[in-house]
């Protein structure tokens, strides 16, 4: 039988993540590959939500998530954006922010509309837009600053185009957009009438003193703005898969249609455990953004004293090296020799974008890990400064 897979997918095969990950544990290798934590989340946040199985949380929540969640939400947005929502009719419970991504292009996009998405970008986006039938269009950060060119996004918007995708702290370089950048961006929204769908999973995790920045927040951005966000990465909880939408209530109506026939619910135990979680007080938001900032710090350094430069990293769990001082030409069959050779994984940049030939040198590091594991990853380094 020739391949089932729907042609639009099938680009989409086994990703490189699970490649890795393989090829980490054939050769017993640190995996800074994918981007998930090896400690756990709040204890009190655990408890929870095994309160919650014991207590009777195991049926259905409400379509939309259980009200505690969606006020949560709204609270938090208020409070650290000044962002007002109602979270009856302005929030969504999604079953991560990988579903919610997903149902907003769906919901949007009729086949062969245009989607602007800025690379390298994390990899479902490109799936999520062909799941929709939808045209995937990219504009490239420019390495090593990751500057984003103004006139190059504006230049790639034609008459077809209908959503602009955009993720920021970013996955998989580290960039935290500023002000001018997604002001920019918002201007460039509002003269073409484009929905924003806005990744904002790492707004926590800001390293250096900047703080985050929601495109919504601008004026006359919210009304054309969904903004998406979820409990794993802010909270070191990445297999809980409990994620969010917020915005007007229109576009909310119309992820959630099609959210309903995709996973009809969420997780209803751990709902009022994320909602705990979302009213922290401040000092804990802070704390794990400077403790994943020594992180950065440990494994930049380790970067450097081999001769590996590295871009701009302001948030995020990612850090981008450059292995072309090695003469690694080819990151993709580097990082595939890397594990055997050097006992550690990344992933090549390459896989994030379209065009890979102004990033076929540059691999991408997660330092979301515990400090020995990531002390080991430095010692396995020095091996590439001696060969």
């Amino acid at each position: 039988m020739s391949d089932p897979l729907v042609q639009r997918l099938q680009p989409f095969g086994t990703s490189v993540f699970a490649e890795m990950t393989q090829r980490a544990l054939q050769f017993d290798a640190v995996n800074l590959g994918q981007g998930f934590p090896d400690t756990d989340g709040p204890q009190e946040m655990l408890d929870l939500a095994a309160r919650g199985l014991q207590e009777g949380l195991n049926q259905y929540a409400p379509a939309r998530g259980l009200p505690v969640l969606r006020e949560a939400v709204a609270e938090h947005q208020e409070r650290w954006y000044g962002i007002p929502l109602d979270p009856q009719t302005q929030v969504l419970v999604t079953v991560g922010a990988t579903e919610a991504i997903a149902a907003s292009l769906i919901a949007l996009v009729e086949p062969g509309e245009e989607v602007l998405v800025i690379e390298p970008s994390y990899d479902s986006y490109g799936a999520a837009v062909a799941m929709a039938g939808g045209v995937r269009r990219s504009v490239q950060l420019r390495f090593p600053d990751l500057s984003l060119d103004l006139q190059e996004l504006r230049a790639a918007v034609t008459d077809r185009t209908r959503v602009l995708v955009l993720n920021t702290p970013h996955n998989p370089t580290g960039k935290v957009f500023t002000a001018t950048e997604l002001e920019g961006i918002a201007a460039v929204a509002r003269e073409h009438d484009l929905v924003v769908v806005s990744d904002e999973v790492y707004e926590h995790l800001v390293f250096d003193g900047r703080r985050h920045l929601p495109v919504a927040g601008l004026p006359g951005m919210f009304e054309r703005t969904l903004t998406i966000s979820s409990v794993g990465k802010t909270f070191s909880l990445t297999g809980w898969k409990t994620g969010w939408v917020s915005g007007p209530r229109e576009l909310v109506d119309a992820v959630a249609a099609v959210k309903q026939f995709l996973t009809f619910v969420g997780v209803t135990h751990l709902q009022p455990a994320v909602a705990h979680g979302l009213a922290m007080p401040d000092a804990f938001f802070h704390g794990f953004a400077r403790r994943l900032q020594d992180k950065r710090d440990l494994l930049v350094e380790a970067l450097g004293e081999v001769g590996v430069p590295v871009s701009p990293c302001q948030g995020s769990y990612f850090v981008i090296a450059d292995l072309a001082p090695h003469g690694v030409e080819d990151a993709v069959d580097f990082c595939r020799r890397m594990p055997e050779e050097l006992g550690l994984v990344g992933v090549p940049v390459s896989v994030f974008c379209d065009d890979p030939a102004p990033v076929r040198s540059l691999v991408r590091f997660a330092f979301c890990k515990q400090d020995e594991v990531l002390r080991e990853a430095a010692r396995r380094l020095h091996r590439l400064g001696s060969a």
